[in-house]
């Protein structure tokens, strides 16, 4: 399986999407059902790429505080490796 490409900014379009759906007038109960469903996947799956993000994050700034931190950088986050 190849690394994905997708990135932080991807998973905020992609939420805002959802909530475009979730509010269109237009749906019927079915369809309004089968996006409620696929918008609390997406939750669920959102929620866990931004536990990593913040879990990348602060273990970033504990070895930037301890001066280890120059060559690691946090790609998921946009900071490549030196």
């Amino acid at each position: 399986m190849g690394a994905t490409k997708t990135t932080l900014n991807d998973l905020n379009e992609y939420l805002f999407q959802e909530l475009d759906r979730l509010t269109n007038e237009d749906l019927s109960d079915e369809e309004l059902d089968k996006e409620i469903k696929r918008s609390e996947a997406l939750q669920k799956v959102a929620k866990t790429v931004i536990e990593n993000g913040a879990l990348a994050l602060q273990a970033k700034k504990y070895v930037d505080e301890y001066g280890k931190g120059d060559g690691v950088g946090v790609p998921m986050l946009g900071i490549p490796d030196k």
